[in-house]
């Protein structure tokens, strides 16, 4: 419904209202209002009467109206209503009349003020239930605050349902790859983590056996030299530092050279020419420079 619908109606049923900027308009308390089937009531001479005010505030009663009629905001109500008033002050200013049907017009005179002149016939209907009422009866709004619980509503209901699933798809990818997959898991987290250096650096334990069992061994057993890298007094010492290094593949012999000497070499069966040249590589990469030759 228009404002300038609304102030009619409310004027006539509050006989008062004011307009800021212009004045108040009031209805004469002997007055009475038409029949609704009358449509060609006439409204009678001095039954309205306005007074000038440039400094007129706003009708808190009319905004309030305007409110319960349009169901906006106040700030809105109030905003509506100044649009419509300020459009009627631009008609005045250039000397055209700002007409309120139902009521009259107002025009301005030589001194700058308003003057009212009286409608005709009443174009407003006046009733007393108010006009958003009845047809919120005949054409009822649809609520969207309910409306946006329900999608709110459905919307949270959505993503519990999406959330529940993606839980059970990642429980479902845990129980294949741990019990389907890698049936025993707890097998292969239990393998101990060994380090490159450790394994190289790692010496196995000496075998007892070897210890009480090493002996030295016949010095002229094919070979045409070796190379001496362990001289000791002590026996255990020297088997234990044989059996490692046949642990790892290398070819060693142990002997004596007296009743309390013990030693460790590689013997080799390569031209006697080739004896310096083996002599430093095994110094160079195992002996640190303690190795010497020693002919059969």
């Amino acid at each position: 419904m228009k404002i300038e619908q609304l102030l009619v109606q409310h004027f006539y049923n509050n006989r008062e209202v004011t307009l800021q900027g212009m004045g108040t308009f009031t209805l004469s308390s002997d007055f009475v209002m038409p029949k609704e089937n009358d449509k060609d009531a006439e409204i009678p001479d001095n039954a309205i009467s306005f007074v000038y005010n440039a400094r007129a505030t706003e009708d808190e009663s009319l905004i309030e109206y305007i409110v319960q009629q349009t169901r906006k905001m106040k700030s809105l109500a109030a905003a509506d209503l100044d649009s419509y008033l300020v459009l009627g002050k631009q008609f005045l200013n250039i000397g055209k009349p700002f007409k309120i049907d139902g009521m009259g017009m107002l025009v301005k005179n030589q001194q700058g003020q308003l003057e009212f002149t009286k409608g005709y016939t009443f174009h407003a209907k006046l009733e007393n239930t108010p006009a958003a009422l009845k047809e919120a009866r005949v054409n009822p709004e649809i609520s969207f605050a309910s409306e946006t619980k329900k999608t709110e509503g459905s919307s949270t209901k959505g993503l519990l349902i999406a959330a529940t699933i993606i839980g059970l798809g990642l429980i479902g990818t845990v129980v294949w790859y741990f019990f389907i997959r890698n049936p025993n898991p707890a097998a292969e987290n239990n393998v101990p983590e060994v380090k490159a250096d450790t394994i190289k650096n790692t010496v196995p334990p000496p075998d007892t056996a070897a210890l009480t069992t090493a002996q030295p061994i016949a010095v002229n057993d094919g070979y045409t030299f070796k190379v001496v890298f362990l001289q000791t007094a002590d026996s255990a010492a020297a088997a234990y530092r044989m059996n490692v290094l046949t642990t790892r593949k290398h070819k060693v012999i142990m002997y004596k050279t007296d009743s309390v000497s013990y030693r460790l070499a590689e013997p080799f069966t390569l031209p006697l020419a080739d004896t310096a040249r083996i002599k430093d590589s095994l110094n160079k990469f195992y002996y640190s420079g303690k190795a010497f030759i020693q002919l059969k």
